[in-house]
This record gives structure tokens, C-alpha cells and sequence, in this order.
């Protein structure tokens, strides 16, 4: 182990925590590491790559995670690549090859990529030896950034046959290490945690009213001479005013957020990490997995989401071991904006309901678009996702397969010469296909009933003939519309009383959510010692009483000035929503909730206000300084007036 990690990595020695995780998944059982953004989580599933007889598979939630571990691999003569949303069919073809000829150490694919039959049917050929789950936090409904798709991770380990798996997080609370360990069978020593506290972050703290942030940023920032700095914001605008302030006032910045263009953002990033640009100024976009050493400052614009964010976006700063200033400029001004993200992923009591009558019409199997259904239930689609686990969870379905309701296919060969290359079976089959496939002008469409009514041909085999095809370089292939199938275990429950109970639980979801922001809040008004309470909240007991270089160590308690005070709500619905109230009437044919109405007002996107154009009519989002269940509150006064 520790030649291939000298003559690979040109390491000596290992870090705290990582002998421990490799030797664990070396001696063949999984395990977790758990440690700090910058600790060398990686090397615990790239050293043992190296020694383990087959592939191992990275579960990674981010694309620019998976391109800035694929350039360290390469750089190191490492046999890794990637498949993901950014590459051509050619690129995910030749992976897919030298995955199945044993080229490759590491593969890398977001969690989604398995929802994709062709793949599964590709990786089930594959020996696979390790499943690391990155991020694994995103497992755990207690965690803060819940996926759905990664509560399916336990059971394609199973389908897959991987022996063993290494889970890798650096924001895990206790009760998420205990949920992480449950669903992947991990013993309790094979958890490895190396503590939270970064004796070289300064976590300062400092109270400023919304009005005075950017005159405070230019002027702490001017004081720094050019050090590599990350200013974190939460929207995309802010990103920008805030970028051309400093840079008007002789800072040179640049916004980063996921509304710019991805060939933009690869250009700054690219800029930040040469050093030839030295304050970025990015939502949360930026940042996961971004390996640049010497980050002297982060600062926290407008709150972050969370203590874990907060914790996670912090500890990309003195990666090398030297101070790192870590300032939040904080007040209670935005705290609205970070709660309406929360209530806005709280599904309406009757989009639930309107999930439930669907499933209930079921005969057997569920089959269903995510995005239409998400259109028809005026539930995002992540929600709409943590709704389905729901219902995995009580045993009323199971999920059986996700498919591409529509493959087609061109031809690099004409049908002739294609099947000329058969004879007996396998020629009478691909006749079939070529046969039965529509064609339209260049595009043909493949016509899955009618090749099972004609020729008994199951829809695998046919989906397996052509990704052959497609290797071989004779036809190029498509598919889209990916369509769910669950199977309808339990049609006995009460749509009323399952649905007020799922409701029920999001609401209590919510609550923990909003509870969290307060959390946060807490920290940072904390008049005891910052970076111990941020290690407590880890369960990391071994960190300084006091740490000395904290902004309450240094003797500032921050005492956050409360949000400007705001005229009481007045005015009737009408005026203030009068279009929007027309508009929804005419798609609907009924008057909209007060929910709907609430979110209208505080400016949160669904997708039903999607397709109204909300965002175009007057009223949309002109009570976003207000607290939600104060706009929740007036409203159904309004309503009850109206009634």
C-alpha cells in the first residue's frame, strides 16, 4: 500500500483517518470516512482502485466534482473516466468499451445515470469491486441536502453484486451517520472520523445591516491585496451586482452561478484556479470539489443554507494548512429568501392527493413521466421524487424499471448492408426492426409493440441489439422520455387519510428545515467560542473550550440588527394580484388556494406558476421581504373576506 502510494501519489505518509478507511476497505469490509472539506477524503478510494482486482464505481453528485477528480487521476497516470451529461454519444461509447475490456480503474457517473436501462444493462456485465458513494450525506432525509435517488443506492449494490462500499461526506451530523451506517450494513469501528475543528480558519462573525454589506465588503476585501477569495451569495442577481460592485471599486471579480452558460463558468473557474482572477463572487454553484490550496478568504455575502453549507463552503479556504479568513456578514435581512426556498418544496394537501388518485387508476403498474407528473401535481420535481420514496417506504409501491419511452436510430450503414453481416435468427430479428422502425426522412423511430404483437421480440433483447449496432459504428442512437414503472403493491389505503399523513409529514420536514436556518442563526449570534459550537454540532467533542482566533475569542459577540421594519400588509387581493387571479381562472376553471396565492406573492416558482408565466405578471414576488406565514396569514383573512 504504501509503495503504490509513493510511487503513484508521491505521498510518504498517509493523513489521520485515511490508513484507517483504506485498510478497512483493503481488508474487504465497507466503511465510511468522515472528514473535513480539504482532509484527502479521495485518496481513500483512489489508493485502493490501484490494488483491487476490478472496477471501482464513484457515485458523484456534481459534474464539476467528477472533472476535477479526473483531471488529478490523469495527471497521475490513472486509468479513470466519466460518464455524464456534458459528453457525446462517441465519448459515453468508448468509456462504456474500455469499462467493459477492463481498461479502466475508476468510473465515475452521477446517481441518476443509473436510472438509465442501457446503462444498467451495461454495468451488470461489468466486475465491479468498490462502490463509493460521494457526498454521501445526500442518503439521509436528516441530512441537509436529501436526494431522493440516493436512497436507491442500497439496492443496486445488491443488483450490481459490489462487495463492499466507502461512503465519503464532510458535513454528517450524528443522526445522519446513524441513518448512512443502517442502510449500508457498516459496523460502528468502520466508521472513520478525524474531528471537525481547522486550527488555521478564523471564523469571524460580523453584524451588518443589508444596506451597509457592500460598502463593508469593498472595504474588507481592499484590505487584502489581491488574495484568492470566494464571496458566497445566494441568487443568481446578487452574484452579479455584487461582482460589479468590487469590481468598480477596483477589485476584479467575476459572478459564478448556474444560470451563466457552462463554457462561461468553466472559463472563470479555470481563471480562479490559474490565479489569474482573484475573487469569484457564486452561489453555491461553485466551489464542491474545487481543489485550489491557497484560498485566503471566504466570505458569507447573504447567509448560507445552513450550518452544513456553511461548514462545507468555509472549508474550502487554507486548504495548505496557512490562516484563512472565513467572514459572514450577517444580519437578519435575507432570512426570508432562505425560508421561502424551504416552503416552496412543501407540496399543496391536493397535489398529493392528485399523486394518489393517479396511482390508485393504476392497473398493477404505475407508469408515469416525472416532469408531466410533476406539471400535473404542482409539485417540484424533487419533492415529487421524496414523495415516491414515501410511498416505497409504507410498502405501497416498488419501483420496477425507468425506461426511454422513445428510441430512434439513423443509419451510418444502409438497412442492406446491415443485414447482409446475419443470417438464420439474428438476421430474421434485425429484419424486424428495421422493418417495423418508422422512418422519417433521416430519423427512424423504433416500434416496441408492434416488434412483441409480430415477432415476440422482448423489448431488452431489442434495446440490447441496438446499443450493439450503435457499437459497432453502423447506426447512431437516441432515446428520450424517460418513463418511470412502479409496481402497485398495496391499493388498499384511503387517498384522504394517506394523503393528509404524507402532507403531515413534508410539514414536519419543513419545520425541521426552517428549525435548521434558526440553528444557523444561533452559531452565528453565539456568545461562546464559534469553532467549538460548529464542532459540537458535528459531535466532535476534541476541539478547544476556546480556540483564540474566532471573531467571540477575540471579543466580538455578534448581536444581529433586525431586518428593516416593514408597512403593515394592506391593499386587497385584487390589487394586488388581479391578472394572475384571471389568468389561473382560465387554465383552471376554479379560483386558485391560498397557497398558490402565497407563493404568487413571495415570488416562489412552481410548476404550475411556471406554465401561467407567473413571473411576467404584475404582483409576482412583491411581498418577498415578507415573512411567508405572515403573506399565508393576511391572505386567508382576504379570502375568508371574500368568501
Amino acid at each position: 500500500m504504501y509503495e503504490t502510494l509513493e510511487r503513484v501519489f508521491g505521498f510518504r505518509q498517509l493523513r489521520p483517518g485515511q490508513a484507517v478507511a483504506i485498510g478497512a476497505v483493503l481488508a474487504g469490509r465497507s466503511a465510511a470516512a468522515i472528514f473535513p472539506t480539504g482532509s484527502g477524503k479521495s485518496l481513500c478510494y483512489q489508493l485502493p482502485a490501484l490494488q483491487l482486482p476490478h472496477l471501482t464505481l464513484v457515485v458523484s453528485p456534481l459534474l464539476a466534482l467528477m472533472q476535477d477528480q479526473l483531471a488529478f487521476l490523469a495527471r497521475h497516470g490513472i486509468a479513470a473516466a466519466s460518464v455524464d451529461s456534458a459528453q457525446s454519444r462517441e465519448q459515453v461509447a468508448e468509456t462504456m468499451r474500455r469499462a467493459k475490456a477492463g481498461e479502466l480503474k475508476i468510473l465515475m457517473i452521477s446517481v441518476e445515470r443509473l436510472k438509465n436501462e442501457r446503462f444498467r444493462h451495461f454495468i451488470a456485465q461489468v466486475p465491479i469491486s468498490l462502490l463509493v458513494i460521494d457526498e454521501a450525506h445526500c442518503i439521509s432525509e436528516w441530512g441537509h441536502n436529501f436526494r431522493p435517488d440516493y436512497l436507491k443506492l442500497p439496492d443496486y449494490q445488491r443488483q450490481f453484486g459490489i462487495p463492499q462500499v466507502l461512503l465519503l461526506t464532510a458535513t454528517a451530523t450524528p443522526p445522519v451517520i446513524a441513518d448512512m451506517r443502517a442502510k449500508f450494513a457498516i459496523a460502528a469501528e468502520d466508521v472513520v472520523t478525524t474531528g471537525f475543528y481547522r486550527a488555521n480558519l478564523n471564523l469571524l462573525v460580523e453584524p451588518v445591516s443589508g444596506a451597509d454589506k457592500p460598502r463593508r465588503l469593498v472595504e474588507w476585501l481592499g484590505a487584502k491585496a489581491g488574495q484568492p477569495s470566494i464571496v458566497y451569495v445566494t441568487q443568481h442577481k446578487t452574484a452579479e451586482q455584487v461582482a460589479a460592485t468590487l469590481s468598480s471599486r477596483g477589485i476584479p471579480a467575476s459572478a459564478y452561478h448556474a444560470g451563466m452558460a457552462h463554457e462561461q463558468r468553466e472559463a472563470i473557474q479555470r481563471q480562479f484556479m490559474a490565479g489569474q482572477l482573484n475573487c469569484i463572487v457564486a452561489t453555491i454553484a461553485f466551489g464542491m470539489g474545487i481543489d485550489k490550496s491557497d484560498i485566503r478568504n471566504v466570505v458569507h455575502f447573504d447567509l448560507p443554507k445552513s450550518i452544513e453549507n456553511y461548514s462545507q463552503e468555509i472549508g474550502r479556504g487554507g486548504r495548505d494548512g496557512q490562516p484563512s479568513d472565513c467572514l459572514v456578514l450577517a444580519n437578519r435581512d435575507s432570512l426570508n429568501v432562505l425560508e421561502n426556498f424551504v416552503y416552496g418544496d412543501t407540496p399543496e394537501l391536493a397535489g398529493i392527493r392528485n399523486v394518489l388518485d393517479e396511482l390508485r387508476g393504476a392497473a398493477g403498474e404505475w407508469e408515469f413521466m416525472l416532469n408531466a407528473l410533476s406539471e400535473q401535481s404542482n409539485i417540484r420535481p424533487l419533492p415529487l421524487k421524496t414523495l415516491l420514496v414515501q410511498l416505497e417506504l409504507r410498502g405501497i409501491i416498488a419501483p420496477r424499471y425507468a425506461y426511454f419511452a422513445e428510441y430512434r436510430f439513423k443509419y451510418l450503414r444502409e438497412p442492406e448492408a446491415l443485414l447482409a453481416q446475419f443470417d438464420g435468427e439474428r438476421r430474421q430479428f434485425l429484419a424486424a426492426i428495421v422493418a417495423t422502425s418508422a422512418r422519417a426522412r433521416t430519423w427512424c423511430t423504433v416500434d416496441f409493440e408492434a416488434l412483441y404483437q409480430q415477432h415476440r421480440a422482448e423489448r431488452s433483447r431489442v434495446v440490447k441489439a441496438l446499443d450493439w449496432l450503435q457499437e459497432q459504428g453502423w447506426i447512431e442512437l437516441e432515446s428520450k422520455q424517460m418513463t418511470e414503472v412502479y409496481a402497485l403493491l398495496d391499493a388498499s389505503f384511503d387517498p384522504a387519510v394517506l394523503a393528509a399523513e404524507l402532507h403531515a409529514h413534508f410539514r414536519q420536514h419543513e419545520a425541521s428545515e426552517i428549525a435548521r436556518i434558526q440553528a444557523m442563526l444561533g452559531l452565528f449570534a453565539s456568545d461562546t467560542c464559534l469553532s467549538q459550537r460548529l464542532a459540537a454540532y458535528f459531535g466532535d467533542a476534541q476541539a478547544p473550550q476556546r480556540c483564540g482566533h474566532c471573531s467571540v475569542c477575540r471579543g466580538q459577540v455578534a448581536r444581529l440588527p433586525a431586518p428593516p421594519a416593514l408597512p403593515p400588509l394592506a391593499g386587497d387581493l385584487h390589487s394586488r394580484c388581479g391578472g394572475f387571479l384571471q389568468r389561473y381562472a382560465e387554465l383552471k376553471g376554479e379560483p386558485p388556494s391560498g397557497e398558490c396565492l402565497t407563493r404568487f406573492l413571495c415570488g416562489i416558482s412552481s410548476p404550475l406558476l411556471t406554465k401561467l408565466k407567473a413571473r411576467q405578471l404584475a404582483g409576482f414576488a412583491t411581498l418577498e421581504d415578507y415573512p411567508y406565514a405572515t403573506v399565508r396569514e393576511w391572505l386567508a383573512g382576504q379570502l375568508l373576506g371574500a368568501d
